[in-house]
């Protein structure tokens, strides 16, 4: 009988307007190479780092829903390792006094959560090797959990629970096949069975570590795997050596990459172009105010008494669906055709946002649908979807022109006033004559703005 013993480091870069320590655009849609980079970020001599606030603030968004221990103190330090993607030949990362300590998601117990800049890319063709540095210090995230899972299937839980957390906070896409998320899983299998009792804790076997798994099926494929070759090994009377394995998704099987390392092969020590942080005295430690996190949303749902799991779960799974499906339910009092707005929103809304993902019905518009009858509603709210769609290449011209027929209220705007940005908004909803996606055009707006 063997017990599998399972922790994971999660990788998620933050959705921030600018790089970790730098100026740069952070950008994880840019297709030209080597584009969004600067002397900073590619370490030239003699440029200093600025560390990103809202990067601080978003890891902070994180540890204070998981409940953690946010830190008073806390200081970035210098992981030394060299690596083509890694310009400065160290990444700026933190140690000993990470941003939160402690906490739970999804009933997993958490270590650490710390803040620290991502590598560049490296892209392997024939027998050479380019390098694109656009991600090259874009805020990355590093969540670490506890020893504390015991199978494949709670480890791809968790990570599914972790992107949804992200997601609602806004504090990153957590994208799997863009790399904006990647888990690493560190697995044990041992003979003996754990015990409850905190005075005579099992002995854990020895720690394999599956690096850079992409997608939750190869988090729950690579685990199980690991767990299958160690035990096999163990059952031979052979024994499990410490390393770092890479994970091959067409064979299926992991792979030797190098033996493990520990901390004190990277050499940390705190980096002395980067103060140190005072987070209790600051306003960004007591300006946290987080929305309806995932479980409370999915209890809310629930309790609706209509939503099969599956429903709530896609709407868990698209944040801009779910807060349409909340403004219209909420407008509606009838129970029976609260139900049917359900199932309009989650197949023909849904259905038309595959091949237009930023759009969404006008609320008013589509409550007033529903009191048609139902091949008439249906034909309604998918021609709605029709008419509202704007090629994306008009909106920068919409954008431009209300920006440049608004000088003062652009002035207002980049003086910091919020409100500036709805009239804006609303100016080039009128100028499309209503047919714009808004989140589109707010994008576009911005943009212009730069």
């Amino acid at each position: 009988m063997y017990t599998v013993t399972v922790g994971l480091e999660i990788h998620a870069e933050l959705k921030t307007a600018t790089k970790m320590f730098c100026a740069c655009r952070n950008d994880a849609d840019e297709k030209a190479p080597n584009k969004n980079i600067c002397p900073v970020c590619m370490a030239h001599p003699g440029s200093l780092p600025v560390i990103n606030k809202e990067a601080v603030r978003k890891v902070l968004m994180v540890g204070k829903a998981a409940g953690g221990t946010l830190a008073d103190y806390t200081e970035f330090d210098r992981k030394n390792y060299f690596y083509p993607d890694i310009p400065k030949g160290y990444q700026i990362s933190q140690y000993q006094h990470p941003l939160v300590s402690g906490g739970t998601i999804a009933g997993v117990a958490l270590t650490r959560i710390h803040l620290e800049e991502d590598t560049a890319r490296s892209q392997h063709i024939g027998e050479s090797s380019l390098v694109d540095y656009n991600r090259a210090g874009v805020p990355l995230m590093e969540l670490v959990t506890e020893p504390v899972i015991h199978s494949a299937e709670e480890a791809g839980a968790f990570a599914k629970e972790l992107q949804l957390l992200l997601r609602a906070l806004g504090a990153g896409d957590a994208n799997m096949e863009k790399g904006e998320m990647r888990v690493e899983a560190n697995i044990s299998v041992s003979k003996e069975t754990p015990s409850k009792a905190k005075e005579s804790p099992w002995k854990l076997g020895t720690k394999v570590e599956v690096k850079n798994l992409n997608s939750f099926k190869s988090v729950e494929r690579a685990i199980a795997y690991e767990v299958e070759r160690q035990s096999k090994l163990l059952q031979g009377g052979e024994a499990v050596a410490q390393e770092t394995r890479g994970w091959d998704e067409i064979k299926g099987v992991t792979y030797l990459q190098r033996k493990k390392e520990g901390s004190a092969d990277y050499r940390y020590f705190p980096d002395p172009d980067l103060p140190s942080l005072q987070l209790g005295g600051m306003s960004i430690f007591k300006d946290l105010q987080l929305p309806e996190l995932p479980w409370q949303q999915r209890e809310r749902l629930s309790g609706l008494g209509f939503l099969q799991e599956q429903d709530i779960e896609q709407l868990l799974g698209d944040t801009p669906l779910a807060g349409f499906f909340n403004q219209v339910t909420a407008q509606i009092k009838s129970p029976e055709l609260k139900k049917t707005a359900a199932n309009y929103i989650l197949n023909d809304v849904a259905g038309a946002r595959k091949n237009n993902p930023h759009w969404l019905p006008d609320v008013a518009v589509f409550i007033k649908a529903l009191g048609l009858p139902s091949p008439q509603a249906k034909s309604s709210i998918v021609s709605g979807v029709l008419a509202q769609v704007v090629d994306d290449s008009a909106l920068p011209k919409i954008a431009q022109k209300v920006i440049d027929a608004h000088p003062q209220v652009v002035a207002d705007y980049k003086a910091g006033k919020g409100a500036a940005l709805q009239f804006l908004i609303g100016q080039g909803m009128k100028a499309s004559g209503g047919s714009a996606n808004p989140q589109a055009l707010k994008e576009a707006i911005q943009k212009v703005l730069g």
